[in-house]
């Protein structure tokens, strides 16, 4: 077909239901995973004590946990809907950082950076997945444009952000640090569905 889809304006993008909110969504989740990534060994050596060599191991628990959550995934992502793995990722997330909250040594530490991968895992293809189905084929294609521009913000601000707090204040506020990017993350996943299931 001769029929050229007219790219959208960005600002008119913007306007429409759930988008200013699924730009936060992707915002925070890349902030999280990268925040998460990137500190896990400065709160492992500076809240735990664990020398920097075993500490830089165990930090790669975390994208351990995303490798095996991604796979898992893979074979149940038929079975249920984004929405539904999302929010169960957000869950898996919740009790991730509530074990690193808990101050419960460093073996539930190392459990908790797994179980937050594991919980990260669905977060971005369900939702690049289910823009189409939110936002309408047409505009997905310049939408899913306008969430990685959101998810480079979220990786490139929200880690050295943390850094200035960790070195300012504690890298022990690492996992309550991530826990009010996750609350954000979640009101504003809600908003999206609330928005374009009435849309």
């Amino acid at each position: 077909s001769g029929d050229k889809v007219k790219p959208m304006p960005i600002a008119e993008l913007i306007r429409l239901p759930g988008a200013k909110e699924i730009m936060v969504t992707f915002f925070c989740y890349c902030a999280l995973e990268s925040t998460a990534g990137l500190w896990a060994s400065s709160f492992l050596t500076f809240h735990h004590g664990l020398d920097a060599q075993t500490a830089a191991a165990c930090a790669s628990l975390f994208y351990i946990g995303i490798t095996a959550g991604r796979a898992l995934n893979g074979f149940i992502a038929e079975r249920f809907s984004d929405t539904v793995l999302t929010r169960a990722g957000f869950v898996i997330m919740g009790v991730g950082v509530l074990t690193l909250l808990i101050p419960l040594g460093k073996i539930a530490a190392m459990a908790g950076l797994i179980i937050l991968g594991a919980g990260c895992a669905p977060t971005y293809p369900c939702i690049i997945h289910a823009t189409p189905i939110r936002f309408g084929r047409a505009k997905s294609q310049a939408f899913i444009g306008v969430q990685m521009a959101s998810a480079y913000m979220g990786t490139t601000l929200m880690p050295p952000l943390f850094g200035l707090i960790a070195n300012h204040i504690s890298p022990g506020l690492y996992p309550a640090y991530m826990t009010l990017i996750l609350l954000l993350m979640v009101i504003m996943h809600e908003r999206v569905v609330k928005a374009t299931s009435a849309a």
